[in-house]
């Protein structure tokens, strides 16, 4: 999840409603259906959103899915780690595509944040309308991308694993990671496609997405928890945060899990029609609502 925190002030949350962001993070973070847009949303039915207490609230429980990454990939890791100590080749390989891939959407978040903070989130006077259009367009090219692969298995082209990266290619996934920076879009569904695009296998693309996400969200965690900590802290107090990273620790562990095996016997296909069934729903919603 790429964000930002909006500027309003605080509202106030309770235990329960912590906990089912933080299992909406978690389950959302790592499907390619935008952990952004549902806690948006969620905020927005729970009349909670459009502050920065609020958003640094759903950017800071992102810790909880980024510890189920570390601990389900962690040889990887550890492969990575001695491989920045000069002792494992391919973990310093694997080390350098990530950084690669994670600069394009770092330096341009940075950029735009204040341009993506007034016009996409928070109290923006789109409201969801923004979200809902990139969950359609992003079910539309899921339906696409999955043709697309059917045809190239079709061809035989021959598609490879980690091992197979190049900076290059890596580059190619940064740049669509930026994508991401879209509430709505979803880090996970860019970076795999971007992977799959580029010739890397599913599960190679699914595990590339994940690892990369580290950073990125680790990044994004750790700036909004420096920036707007205190005014979290002082808004809900340490019980909801507690609650939300390991709700969304727990779930995040569950749907990482569920989703590789998935992904390897089906593919992105039931995640295309979800984006767009969920977009439909919602803009019936909002349209009934008057906003």
């Amino acid at each position: 999840m790429l964000t930002v925190a909006a500027v309003a002030a605080p509202d106030a949350m309770n235990w329960w409603q912590a906990l089912v962001l933080g299992i909406v993070e978690g389950i959302t973070e790592y499907l390619p259906v935008s952990s952004t847009g549902h806690l948006l949303l969620v905020q927005r039915l729970f009349g909670i959103g459009g502050s920065e207490a609020s958003e640094a609230f759903a950017i800071c429980i992102q810790a909880g899915a980024i510890a189920a990454v570390l601990g389900l990939y962690r040889q990887r890791l550890f492969a990575m780690w001695a491989g920045v100590r000069g002792q494992n080749p391919a973990g310093r390989t694997l080390a350098v595509h990530l950084v690669a891939a994670f600069v394009p959407a770092a330096v341009l978040g940075f950029v735009l944040q204040k341009v993506l903070k007034k016009y996409l989130f928070g109290g923006n006077a789109w409201g969801l309308w923004p979200v809902v259009a990139a969950w359609f367009v992003g079910g539309v090219a899921i339906l696409a991308v999955n043709v697309y692969r059917r045809r190239r298995q079709e061809s035989d082209r021959p598609r490879f694993d980690l091992e197979g990266l190049t900076v290059r290619m890596s580059l190619v996934i940064g740049v669509s990671q930026c994508l991401a920076l879209w509430p709505g879009t979803s880090r996970s569904l860019v970076t795999i496609v971007g992977g799959i695009l580029v010739g890397l296998r599913m599960r190679a693309a699914v595990e590339f997405s994940f690892l990369l996400g580290l950073l990125t969200l680790g990044a994004a965690t750790s700036y909004d928890a420096l920036k707007h900590g205190r005014e979290m802290l002082a808004a809900y107090g340490p019980l909801p945060l507690a609650l939300g990273f390991v709700a969304a620790w727990l779930s995040a562990v569950l749907a990482v899990k569920w989703m590789v095996a998935y992904l390897n016997r089906h593919g992105l296909e039931v995640f295309g029609w979800y984006r767009i069934a969920l977009a439909l729903g919602v803009t019936v919603w909002l349209l009934r609502a008057g906003r």
